[in-house]
């Protein structure tokens, strides 16, 4: 039977060029050049301050001698930039030129990323996202869960989660997840495996912080846990990283005794500087104890609570 066989452009092209893979660095800069080019064709010279030009313009949008000039930058280094070429960039230049082109929060963001740079800011919890939250997490009920913020303030949580670890009664200012694990007694008895658990906790803000160094609001935080506790102190100086502490957890209650969970952290896709941790009950059993939880007179009110962690 005669067969066909297809190949595409990209396939030729790998053959064409002696097999080499591509280079992801300059399919990066070409993104950030592709980027920057369609940018300055949204705006005109009257849209930034310039007095418009009398004649034909060759260029949709700004020039780029004009958005060089707008930004502070030399002409022939922004030439570069858009034409992909490996060329040094910095957070003050790129955010020079987010002004300089009007750039959004979210466009600006972008372009941070594609020159392989922080985020410019940590972001805030968005006004009007108290009602949505609580829905949120109230549907996850009666498994515990609740929404990080960057620095690991609690942001959110439901009845479940306040059931076991009352993030209302931490201090003002310390709504957060490392600052509870570290300096509340009471926390330190919930988990079964406290100090392994601490420790992989540590190892991730440690990574985060990294991410997004000179933030001033993990270094007060980092701070005050230094002075406040010998472990954190001791540990932090081993410079230890994780991405997530996602996983297995046991935890300790009162009521129930022991239960078994499976914790899982999700990005918010329209926030992605939240997330949504969810602990599943690993077992019916500790589905039953969970139950026999969130059903004792004792248990808080029905819809979730919400705090905004001040220290953000």
């Amino acid at each position: 039977m005669p067969f066909h066989l297809v190949v595409n452009e990209p396939a030729i092209g790998y053959v064409q060029g002696m097999g080499k893979r591509p280079d992801p660095e300059a399919a990066r800069r070409a993104e950030l050049g592709a980027f920057l080019r369609a940018q300055r064709a949204k705006l005109q010279p009257e849209d930034v301050g310039l007095s418009p030009t009398s004649g034909r313009r060759n260029t949709p949008g700004l020039r780029r001698e004009e958005v060089a000039h707008l930004s502070g930058v030399g002409l022939t280094w922004y030439t570069w930039l858009e034409q992909g070429r490996p060329i040094t960039t910095s957070a003050p230049v790129m955010d020079a030129l987010a002004g300089a082109l009007r750039l959004d929060r979210e466009a600006h963001g972008h372009l941070r990323c594609l020159a392989s740079l922080p985020v410019p800011e940590l972001e805030q919890v968005p006004d009007g996202a108290d009602g949505e939250f609580a829905r949120l997490l109230d549907t996850l009920l009666p498994a515990p869960a609740c929404i990080v913020g960057p620095r690991f303030d609690f942001v959110a949580w439901n009845e479940t989660f306040t059931r076991i670890w009352r993030p209302d009664r931490l201090p003002a200012g310390r709504c957060n997840a490392v600052w509870m694990a570290f300096c509340e007694p009471e926390h330190r008895r919930t988990w079964v495996n406290w100090e392994q658990r601490s420790h992989n906790l540590l190892a991730e803000l440690r990574a985060t912080a990294g991410q997004h160094a000179g933030d001033p609001g993990f270094a007060e935080l980092v701070g005050a846990l230094e002075h406040n506790s010998s472990e954190f102190r001791a540990w932090w100086a081993s410079y230890e990283v994780r991405q997530s502490i996602a996983g297995p957890l046991r935890v300790r209650t009162a009521q129930v005794g022991i239960i078994s969970f499976d914790v899982v952290d999700l990005r918010i896709c329209t926030r992605p500087a939240l997330r949504l941790s969810i602990h599943t009950p690993a077992r019916p059993a500790d589905g039953r104890k969970l139950n026999l939880l969130v059903s004792s007179p004792l248990a808080p009110p029905s819809r979730a609570s919400l705090r905004r962690a001040t220290s953000s």
